[in-house]
C-alpha cells in the first residue's frame, strides 16, 4: 500500500465518523457539518455497528510491511478505537444510557458558539436547525430507552441534565444571537427543544421505579478495555492493587506535608480544615483560578519547561449550564483540531441553578483556595490547555481526531507532578492538595475497578471518596455516578500518569541528560504525539 492509499483510507473512514457524529465534526472546526444533527434511531445504531465490524477488518489487513513508522502507529490508534467499539457493543448502550439522546444536541448548540468559527447569522441558522433536530433526539430516546437495561442512576442523572438542558436552550441559547431576527428564530426552536427535554426528563422520571439494569460491566470487560483498547499489560484487578498500593505510598508523603501544615500529621484532617477556607461565591472562585493560571504560565516562561507556542490563550469561564447537574469539577475545552486558534477554554465547576444556599457552601470546600494552584496547573499549564495546543500541531489527521484519556489525563496529572517536582507549589498547603489530588485518582481507581467489578456498592462509594478522597458528599455523589456512567475513565488519570513517569525515565536515560533542557524535549515531543495510547506515544517519539 502506498502513502497516498493509506490515506485516502483514513480519510474515508473519518468522512464516515464525521457523517456518524456531525456535532463531534464541529467540535473539531468542520464548519460544513454545523447544519447537521446526528441520527439516533435504532437503525442508526445497528448501521454504526456493522461499519465497526467493517473497518476492523480494513485496517487490520494491513500489514507492518505496508506502511512507514508514522502510518502504523496511525494504524494502530485507529484498531485501538475501533476495538473499544466493538467491545460495548453487546452492552447496547444505545438503550441503556439515556444520556445518549441529549448530548449530541446540547453540545452540538453549544460548541458553535463557543468557537464561532463563522458569521453570526449562520451560526443561528445552524443551531436552529440542531435545536429543532432535539424532538427528533427525544423522540428516539423515548422509543430505544430499554428500563430493564437502564441502571437508575443513569436515569437520575439524565433527569438532572434534561432539565438544566431545558433552560439552556430556551434562555440561554438565544442570547449568543446578536441580530433580532435570527434570535426569534433560534427563540422559537429553543422552546419547542425546551419541551422537548422536560419532556424526556418527566418521561425518565414517571419510569424510575422500572429501572433495573446494571452499570458495573464487569472484569472480563473492563480488562479487555485496559488491554485492546488502551493497549496497557494489566487487567482490572492488577490495577485496582496498583491503586491501592499508590493511595498507601501517597498517604505517607502527604502525611508528613500535614504535619508541616499544621502540625496534625493527619492529611485528612488538614485538608478538611483547609477546604473550609474558600472564595465566598462562584464568581470569586472563578477569578482564584483565573490568577493561579496566569502564575502557571509565567512560571512556565520563567523555566522554560515547555515551549509555549505563538498566540496562544486560555480563558477561565464558568462551567456550562447544562453540564452543572453532571459535573462536579473543572474541565477544559480545546480549540477546534481543523483551525488555526490556539484559544482554550478552562470551564471551573459552578453548581447548579437553583442549587441550595449550604450545598453551594459545600461545593465550594470543593474548590478551596489551597487546591485551586494544582487544578490551574492540570487543566490549563502545562496541563490540558498546553498539551492539545501541541497535539493539534501534528499533521496526522488521526492523532487530531482520537483520543484517550489514560493519555490526556494522564498529562494532566503528570503536569502536576513536574510542576511539584520544579518547585510550583511553594507552600506546604498548596504542595498538600498537591498530593491530595493524586491520592483522590488512587481513590478513584479502588472505586472505579470495584465497581464495575461488582464489589463495590454505589454508597459504599459514595463513602469511600468522601473518606478516602477529601471529597464532599455532593461532590462525591456526583462523582461515583460519573464513575458507573464512564467506565474505566476515572482510572485513567494516575495510570496514564505513571505510564507517562515510564516513558520518560527511559527517554532521559537514552539522551543521557535530565536538566530542563532535556525535561522541555521530552514534553514538547510526547505531547506533539497527540492524545494516542501512551504505548504509541513512546513509539512515536523514539522512532
Amino acid at each position: 500500500m502506498t502513502s497516498s492509499s493509506f490515506a485516502s483510507l483514513v480519510r474515508d473512514y473519518l468522512k464516515e465518523r464525521y457523517d456518524e457524529s456531525p456535532s463531534w465534526a464541529s467540535m473539531l472546526g468542520l464548519t460544513e457539518y454545523d447544519e447537521r444533527a446526528e441520527d439516533l434511531s435504532a437503525e442508526a445504531f445497528r448501521r454504526r455497528d456493522e461499519q465497526v465490524a467493517a473497518w476492523l477488518t480494513r485496517f487490520g489487513a494491513l500489514s507492518d510491511e505496508d506502511l512507514d513508522a508514522a502510518e502504523r502507529i496511525d494504524r494502530d490508534a485507529i484498531l485501538a478505537s475501533l476495538r473499544g467499539r466493538e467491545l460495548v457493543r453487546p452492552r447496547l448502550d444505545w438503550r441503556r444510557q439515556p444520556n445518549t439522546y441529549l448530548n449530541p444536541s446540547l453540545q452540538g448548540v453549544f460548541v458553535l458558539f463557543l468557537h464561532r468559527l463563522r458569521p453570526d447569522r449562520e451560526l443561528a441558522n445552524a443551531a436552529r436547525m440542531r435545536l429543532e433536530a432535539a424532538s427528533r433526539h427525544v423522540a428516539a430516546g423515548k422509543a430505544n430507552v430499554d428500563f430493564a437495561l437502564v441502571p437508575r442512576v443513569y436515569a437520575e442523572r439524565a433527569v438532572g441534565q434534561a432539565k438544566a438542558a431545558a433552560r439552556y436552550a430556551r434562555e440561554l441559547v438565544p442570547a449568543e444571537v446578536a441580530d433580532a431576527g435570527s434570535r426569534e428564530k433560534v427563540a422559537m426552536a429553543g422552546a419547542t427543544a425546551a419541551q422537548a427535554y422536560e419532556e424526556f426528563a418527566a418521561f425518565l422520571r414517571e419510569n424510575l421505579a422500572r429501572c433495573s439494569g446494571d452499570y458495573a460491566i464487569g472484569e472480563e470487560l473492563y480488562t479487555a478495555l485496559l488491554r485492546h483498547k488502551e493497549l496497557l499489560p494489566f487487567g482490572a484487578r492488577e490495577l485496582r492493587e496498583r491503586g491501592r498500593e499508590q493511595y498507601d505510598l501517597l498517604a505517607n508523603e502527604a502525611n508528613k506535608i500535614a504535619r508541616e501544615v499544621d502540625g496534625s500529621g493527619d492529611w485528612v484532617a488538614a485538608c478538611e480544615r483547609l477546604n473550609h477556607i474558600h472564595a465566598p461565591t462562584p464568581d470569586a472562585m472563578r477569578e482564584e483560578y483565573a490568577e493561579w493560571t496566569e502564575r502557571a504560565r509565567s512560571f512556565l516562561l520563567d523555566t522554560g519547561l515547555v515551549t509555549l507556542p505563538d498566540g496562544e490563550t486560555c480563558t477561565v469561564e464558568p462551567s456550562p449550564h447544562f453540564q452543572r447537574p453532571i459535573q462536579a469539577v473543572a474541565s477544559y475545552q480545546s480549540p477546534p483540531a481543523f483551525t488555526d486558534s490556539r484559544h482554550g477554554h478552562f470551564f471551573v465547576p459552578y453548581p447548579p441553578d437553583g442549587t441550595p444556599p449550604e450545598e453551594v457552601q459545600k461545593r465550594l470546600e470543593g474548590n478551596c483556595s489551597a487546591g485551586i494552584p494544582t487544578t490551574a496547573v492540570h487543566e490549563a499549564y502545562p496541563g490540558h490547555h498546553w498539551h492539545l495546543i501541541m497535539a493539534k500541531q501534528n499533521p496526522s489527521p488521526v492523532r487530531r481526531t482520537h483520543f484517550t484519556s489514560y493519555f490526556a489525563e494522564g498529562w494532566g496529572l503528570y503536569a502536576e507532578r513536574v510542576m511539584r517536582e520544579q518547585g510550583f507549589f511553594t507552600e506546604p498547603r498548596f504542595l498538600l492538595f498537591q498530593y491530595e489530588a493524586t491520592l483522590f485518582r488512587a481513590a478513584r481507581i479502588v472505586v472505579d475497578t470495584s465497581l464495575h467489578m461488582g464489589e463495590m456498592g454505589f454508597d459504599e462509594a459514595v463513602d469511600f471518596m468522601t473518606k478516602k478522597g477529601n471529597l464532599t458528599r455532593p461532590n462525591a455523589i456526583a462523582e461515583v455516578g460519573r464513575y458507573c456512567s464512564w467506565p474505566t475513565q476515572a482510572s485513567s488519570y494516575l495510570t496514564g500518569m505513571l505510564e507517562i513517569v515510564d516513558i520518560r525515565t527511559r527517554w532521559l536515560a537514552r539522551r543521557g541528560s535530565a536538566d530542563r533542557a532535556a525535561l522541555r524535549a521530552f514534553h514538547d515531543a510526547i505531547t506533539s504525539t497527540g492524545s494516542i495510547p501512551t504505548s504509541l506515544a513512546e513509539r512515536a517519539i523514539s522512532a
